[in-house]
């Protein structure tokens, strides 16, 4: 998956570009994906790994529609907390994942 590669709603809408991808290809890890380009304002998108329903060679998939699209968070310093009930690990998980992205995002790897 390259930069500027489309990625597309689960209802087969374009919502945007691949602006990043977070990976460590040397642990075969894929967090997830920083949407440009979108259809949604100037602001990045972040897409878990756990949203992306595929990756072709001319595409991504996710599996949110359009709406829930919308809603996906944007990489920030300091993110919000995205699941609040402290039974959840994958809250801290996520947090991560948006720390990296934006530090990709800002150059700051």
């Amino acid at each position: 998956m390259q930069r500027g590669t489309p990625v597309y709603s689960a209802d087969g809408e374009q919502i945007g570009k691949v602006a990043h991808v977070l990976a460590d290809e040397s642990e075969d890890v894929f967090d997830g994906i920083v949407i440009g380009e979108h259809a949604f304002g100037a602001e990045h998108r972040f897409a878990d790994a756990d949203d992306v329903q595929e990756v072709f060679e001319r595409g991504v998939l996710l599996k949110l529609d359009r709406a829930r699209c919308e809603q996906l968070p944007k990489p920030s310093p300091n993110p919000a907390v995205m699941h609040d009930d402290p039974a959840e690990s994958s809250s801290e998980f996520r947090h991560q994942k948006l720390r990296r992205a934006w530090d990709l995002i800002s150059g700051n790897y």
